[in-house]
């Protein structure tokens, strides 16, 4: 295959967006573009090579794969393998098994398919991920699985019968991505079938190149190249992709590989030495810039970086990547080191064995409930109340729910034990069922540790999110033997939609109504939440520790008083809850109970004891710590009182 220098300048173009906004450059706002620059030049090189191969009777489709595990593996296995003890010393637990995870995935191409699985509720936050990055790859490398095995059956009906089929396998492949982007949005972002239509316009381009060559046209040149740009620049994470949307710098690859002759202006720019200096190592950038951003936030306590750390860091980038092209790309692929058949196929197996027993061993040895910390957390002399991983606290918040209704951990909704009775079949106490999403675990648990709650009612949880609430739901068994049910969770616009519906329905079956209203949401999910990094960088000052849980909750109670912290989605529809409650009292009777009376009972919020035990691990979510002090707030209030004053058979 004759050699394009503006091939290699584009991949300049493709990289550097990405990393630059994956780094928080905002003026790259659409940098993630970049990938899917990458699909279509990946599509056209391959099918470029396979198409010479078949023509000239020399297609191999060992050969091909020998020259894929030179191209992808030695460089990928570097950067996985520096990567281990960096994980290893910086991680908490459920970082380091889902890490570890990604090290098996990886191996199996299969790496897109574990971050569309693993994007839940309870997952690490996807900046935080080292190896998120190899979804890419994994889409490419499902590509050259099955493209050439594709392209060999399929060569028998001709040339132009196959390229046809590609066009319709390409079209598809972007109806369905349109479909997935509104239904299945993760799915759509991270799996082949919906990627599939990039690289198929990557080898349309190849076909027509091979039959007319690369024609002269400054103007389409240029129109490609401004079209990839436009995507870089005026893009942002709210544009669905892959959609139509990319349509428009997928289209601009596709113009410059069919237009940009060396003689055009796009070409000449693109052949310049630091565009191709750069698209030579875009490969190990690429693979480099992920692990460190995701390490370097891991060492931040998850505050976002700052303009000078990000360059920095890319900086490093740069200069791994020249490091990783020269000495370990160049020599595999010019057969300078393991230069035999034999050798990279034993190279690969050796290397996908140790990174899937290092994976398995680690996803197996840690499980939740397990501790873990990271080495420079463990350097920070701080209470020994105080627990850094929220991961930890989640396990652990879950427990008790696992311990009453048998579930496992995060069985946020679906749960098959739901459908099980749950109450005793003959009690002289009321039967209180709490309903909703994560939440009603919270608040289930503040009622567990209640003594006047549990000495009256028995307890049980049904997972679902309120806008879900159905046949299935009110058939249970638990609602059928509920006396009193409360509905307990973050409710969204769409749950407050129908809310009086199901407030109807539940009042209307003789069952005794209580509402908790949304808590107030200060801190993110992450690994490192806004209360961490107060209590690090207090304790880093050497502050006494009683003054800074009472600088801390005061922070807390400021922020509520106004309702700071929070999104203006969130805030409104915080604000729109109550005004809903408020409208539904007059026609319903029921109980409304703020969660934000027993956190900031006597006008003060407490969200850290007086020695920094965390009563919230994340969004608004508590504790096991927490749950048992608010429920001796709940206790000593008069909101126990209340609900069995209301709702008790005693």
């Amino acid at each position: 295959m004759k050699y394009r220098a503006e091939i290699d300048g584009l991949r300049a173009l493709a990289v550097v967006p990405v990393i630059l906004f994956h780094a928080g450059f905002e003026l790259f706002s659409g940098g993630f573009a970049g990938v899917d620059v990458f699909f279509v030049i990946s599509g056209y090189l391959i099918t470029t090579i396979l198409i010479e191969d078949i023509e000239n009777k020399r297609f191999s489709l060992v050969n091909f794969y020998e020259r894929r595990a030179r191209r992808i593996l030695p460089a990928l296995f570097f950067v996985m393998l520096v990567c281990i003890p960096f994980a290893w010393m910086w991680s908490f637990n459920q970082q380091y098994k889902e890490f570890s995870q990604s090290l098996v995935a990886v191996s199996l191409f299969a790496s897109n398919i574990l971050f569309w699985r693993k994007t839940d509720y309870f997952s690490t936050a996807t900046d935080e991920k080292p190896m998120l990055h190899t979804w890419s790859l994994a889409v490419e490398e499902q590509y050259y699985v099955l493209f050439p095995i594709f392209l060999i059956l399929a060569w028998r009906f001709g040339k132009n019968r196959v390229f046809w089929m590609i066009v319709v396998m390409a079209a598809m492949s972007l109806l369905l991505s349109e479909w997935g982007w509104r239904k299945q949005t993760t799915a759509n972002f991270y799996l082949a079938p919906t990627r599939a239509w990039e690289l198929f316009a990557g080898s349309i381009a190849a076909f027509m190149v091979r039959k007319q060559g690369v024609q002269k046209n400054n103007l389409l040149a240029l129109l490609g190249l401004a079209a990839i740009v436009f995507s870089i620049f005026f893009y942002d994470e709210t544009t669905p992709f892959p959609s139509v949307y990319a349509l428009v710098p997928v289209l601009g690859v596709v113009l410059l590989v069919l237009y940009a002759d060396k003689e055009t202006f796009a070409s000449k720019l693109l052949s310049t030495k630091v565009f191709v200096g750069v698209g030579l190592i875009s490969y190990s950038a690429y693979l480099w810039h992920q692990p460190l951003l995701a390490f370097a936030r891991w060492r931040n306590y998850g505050n976002d970086l700052t303009t000078n750390m990000s360059t920095w860091l890319i900086l490093m980038n740069l200069v791994l990547a020249i490091l990783t092209y020269q000495f370990i790309e160049t020599p595999i692929r010019k057969k300078t080191f393991l230069s035999s058949r034999k050798a990279i196929f034993t190279f690969s197996i050796l290397g996908f064995a140790l990174f899937i027993s290092v994976g398995l061993s680690g996803h197996f040895y840690y499980q939740p409930g397990h501790q873990k910390h990271p080495s420079f957390i463990q350097s920070i002399v701080l209470s020994d109340d105080y627990e850094a991983d929220n991961y930890y606290l989640i396990a652990e918040s879950w427990e008790l729910q696992k311990q009453v209704n048998g579930i496992e951990f995060f069985g946020v909704d679906n749960v098959a034990k739901d459908r099980e009775l749950l109450f005793p079949e003959t009690s002289n106490r009321g039967n209180l069922l709490v309903v909703g999403n994560s939440h009603s675990v919270d608040f289930f648990n503040v009622l567990s540790f209640s003594e006047i709650i549990s000495s009256n009612f028995n307890l049980a949880r049904f997972g679902v999110q309120i806008k879900n609430v159905d046949d299935e739901f009110y058939s249970s068994p638990n609602y059928q033997a509920a006396d009193v049910v409360v509905l307990c969770s973050l409710m969204g616009d769409e749950d407050l939609n129908v809310l009086l519906m199901v407030s109807e329905q539940i009042i209307n079956d003789g069952k005794r109504l209580i509402i908790c209203e949304n808590i107030f949401t200060w801190m993110e999910r992450s690994n490192y939440t806004k209360l961490d990094r107060l209590i690090i960088e207090g304790s880093l000052q050497n502050l006494d520790i009683h003054q800074l849980s009472d600088d801390i909750n005061e922070e807390y109670t400021r922020a509520f008083q106004a309702l700071s912290f929070v999104s203006a989605d969130r805030k409104s529809t915080y604000i729109r809850m109550k005004n809903l409650l408020e409208d539904m009292s007059l026609k319903l009777d029921f109980t409304v109970i703020d969660r934000m009376t027993y956190v900031c009972f006597d006008g003060t919020c407490e969200i850290v004891s007086p020695t920094l035990g965390k009563y919230f691990f994340d969004m608004g979510h508590h504790t096991l710590l927490g749950a048992e002090y608010f429920s001796e707030i709940l206790d000593t209030s008069g909101i126990a009182d209340e609900i069995i004053s209301r709702y008790s058979n005693e």
